[in-house]
């Protein structure tokens, strides 16, 4: 294991330790905090069935899949496994209570979404979209399937609050396949990106934001880029250091008096940077309190990016440079487009920098904590009802992370007191109680040469 990632994991550790009083009347809280998630289900054997494998999921099986599950409860396991694999309920009622909570729990003016797949590596062929694709926590192309996931960052918290499974070409025209797993007439082939921009459009009126963010893969697409755009929304989307980009700041080349001006040549990111002057960073540390300052440098420079096509985009956009110092003395860069105009501060760059990346921490919890990648079914019905449980089970940990950070009277589990984010819509369950929200804020700062900027956490 690298050395920043054994740091990482130790640091996690670390911050999942909890005071015996913090998880006092911890199962009191988890059967209220599931209510509105259960009322969609008319049965009482489903309603039975939710808690349980919500239950399973946040227990300390080693191995958190449907039989495991059923086994610690004692129970059958074809009950259960019929009810998660093959069972016909919609997780979508599910789905928009979680984005409905997350977005009134955490919900920020200028909170942050963010997009990025996950790879799931899988044996055989017969699980629904499994394929040899390219699986990105691999770092490598492996038989897997892929998950696009949505996330929201605030300064309150962050957390996944939907997914999607990438279908490729391959099973979207295969009859027999499609049959046998259970996948949807309605659902054909779309694009990792088509899938991020229909969550978007499902949640994006339940969850307060001013930025989208996303990994290089999702950066990459100049098409995606412009379906932002039109949507009104204001990115900063990582890019790979291969992108062409044309630098608007600096001046041209000579003009010959012949002809067109002359405009600056495309070049490649990871090249164009290697010129660039030292002044032309700022240093940011961004201080985590205990943990240290994480130092970083940045630049930002107006530009016209080049398509996938290797045409010129009709877009005039901003790019963000960002460089670290790893542990072996080499220098990490990070290259981003925004849409953002050219007078956005670092400061509001580098935050949203952060915020983007607690899309990994989040991925890293719902599989260490919450069995996200512990499913062992084969069937569309069965990856979507898997994966919605998991994500509210992680949701239930970040409100019991928040509680623990700030006890307050009446939230021990005493009579009358409900878990943060219990507050259910209208016509899905009655709320008769009321109940704050923890605003934990940790302080940050960013530090320009020569002077001193405010960077809060996300």
């Amino acid at each position: 294991m690298e050395r920043r990632f054994e740091i990482r994991k130790h640091a996690i550790l670390h911050d999942a330790q909890i005071k015996p009083q913090v998880a006092e009347g911890m199962l009191k809280r988890l059967e209220q905090f599931a209510r509105p998630f259960v009322v969609s289900f008319a049965r009482h054997d489903s309603q039975a069935n939710v808690r349980m494998y919500l239950g399973g999921l946040l227990s300390d099986l080693g191995r958190k899949n449907v039989e495991s599950i059923a086994y610690r409860y004692d129970r059958d396991r074809g009950g259960l496994q019929y009810f998660i694999g093959v069972s016909p309920w919609s997780h979508c009622p599910l789905q928009q209570e979680l984005s409905r909570q997350v977005g009134t729990e955490l919900g920020e003016a200028d909170g942050v979404i963010g997009f990025d797949p996950s790879g799931f590596p899988k044996c055989g062929t017969e699980s629904v979209g499994v394929q040899r694709q390219w699986l990105g926590r691999l770092g490598k192309v492996d038989n897997g399937q892929v998950g696009v996931y949505m996330s929201y960052a605030s300064r309150k918290e962050y957390a996944l609050v939907d997914q999607r499974l990438y279908l490729p070409r391959c099973w979207a025209t295969d009859k027999r396949r499609r049959k046998k797993c259970g996948v949807p007439k309605t659902i054909g082939y779309q694009a990792r990106h088509a899938l991020a921009l229909e969550m978007l459009k499902t949640n994006g009126p339940l969850l307060p934001h001013a930025w989208i963010t996303g990994d290089d893969e999702m950066g990459r697409s100049s098409g995606f880029r412009k379906d932002l755009r039109a949507l009104g929304e204001r990115y900063l989307l990582a890019v790979p250091s291969n992108t062409g980009i044309r630098d608007r700041e600096s001046p041209p080349p000579a003009y010959s008096g012949r002809g067109q001006p002359p405009k600056q040549p495309f070049q490649r990111v990871d090249r164009w940077r290697t010129a660039l002057d030292r002044q032309v960073w700022t240093r940011v540390d961004v201080r985590d309190g205990e943990k240290g300052p994480l130092v970083t440098e940045m630049m930002k420079r107006r530009v016209i990016a080049r398509t996938e096509r290797g045409k010129e985009g009709g877009a005039e956009e901003l790019l963000v440079v960002t460089r670290t110092l790893e542990f072996n003395g080499t220098m990490k860069y990070d290259s981003y487009l925004s849409n953002a105009p050219a007078e956005t501060s670092l400061e509001e760059l580098a935050r949203v920098v952060k915020a983007g990346h607690r899309i990994e921490d989040g991925f890293k919890r719902a599989k260490s904590e919450a069995g996200l990648a512990d499913y062992e079914v084969r069937t569309w019905a069965g990856w979507q009802h898997h994966q919605t449980l998991s994500l509210i089970a992680l949701w239930f940990l970040i409100l019991e992370t928040r509680r623990g950070k700030k006890i307050h009277p009446g939230i021990d589990g005493s009579p009358g007191s409900e878990p943060l984010g219990y507050r259910p819509a209208a016509g899905l369950q009655p709320d008769r109680s009321r109940l704050g929200t923890a605003n934990h804020r940790t302080k940050k700062q960013t530090t320009r040469v020569g002077s001193i900027l405010s960077l809060q956490a996300t």
